[in-house]
């Protein structure tokens, strides 16, 4: 067994940031994993939808993903590095895993992880602190956009209007949207920014129908109206008709013969 790490926090406070630069200093074989944190009264997980896995790949093809087996035996292969993330909104009162709940130990547990390093964002000094916020209250709000093609003058409006309370108080919202010309970015903003992120990934799809692809969008916050986020979202796709205008009047790919 490898080193494995285990790193909670709350939401936003750049576990996923913390990850793709620990895994990018590391060399050899490395691996990933997300469990969804503890549900406490009052604050919502956030899910996911794959968001954080497809962005690490894009970014280290040869990143190991784990899951447990619908079995539950452990299936993966050994890797020298395990990065383990979760979302938790509380300190664990102690420094080893009887500070998570019995549904983190179970999971782990069935992949034959047991983390030798714990660390939580706002408790060990060797964490960036810049974005750990306490919540007291956290709605939360998803949307699989999987095969969804986002106009992209919309994807802009709407981002905006989202992170600028149209929709309700969002404290953090983060997606992997995809734009017709195969393109598609990792968007990440948090309420403790002065910005948002726009990152392109590096794999570009085909710019012919709908990318075949992980896609999803995460809203936390307070007062959120999904009926009116879903909606604004609705107007903001292509439909089969327009994507397959819009793609035929892209140029074509260059080619070096």
């Amino acid at each position: 067994m490898g080193q494995v790490c285990l790193v909670s926090g709350p939401p936003g406070c750049g576990k996923t940031t913390w990850v793709l630069e620990t895994l990018k200093q590391h060399q050899g074989a490395c691996a990933f994993l997300r469990l969804e944190g503890d549900r406490l009264e009052g604050l919502e997980q956030g899910v996911d939808g794959g968001i954080d896995l497809a962005w690490l790949k894009d970014q280290i093809p040869e990143l190991i993903a784990l899951k447990p087996s619908p079995a539950g035996e452990a299936l993966h292969p050994e890797a020298p590095l395990t990065l383990i993330e979760v979302q938790q909104f509380r300190a664990p009162e102690t420094h080893d895993l009887d500070g998570f709940s019995a549904s983190i130990r179970e999971r782990l547990d069935a992949l034959n992880l047991q983390p030798d390093q714990i660390l939580h964002f706002g408790r060990d000094s060797v964490l960036p602190t810049h974005d750990t916020l306490e919540f007291s209250k956290l709605e939360a709000w998803h949307v699989n956009l999987e095969r969804i093609v986002w106009d992209p003058n919309s994807l802009s409006s709407f981002w905006f209007e989202l992170v600028n309370g149209a929709y309700g108080d969002v404290y953090r919202a983060k997606g992997l949207m995809n734009l017709p010309d195969g393109r598609a970015f990792f968007c990440n903003w948090m309420v403790s920014q002065q910005e948002s992120q726009f990152l392109p990934l590096n794999s570009v799809a085909p710019a012919s129908g709908r990318p075949e692809r992980p896609s999803a969008l995460v809203v936390q916050g307070k007062a959120l109206d999904p009926g009116g986020i879903q909606s604004t979202i609705d107007d903001c796709l292509l439909s089969d008709d327009v994507l397959a205008m819009q793609q035929h009047q892209l140029p074509e790919p260059s080619t070096q013969g």
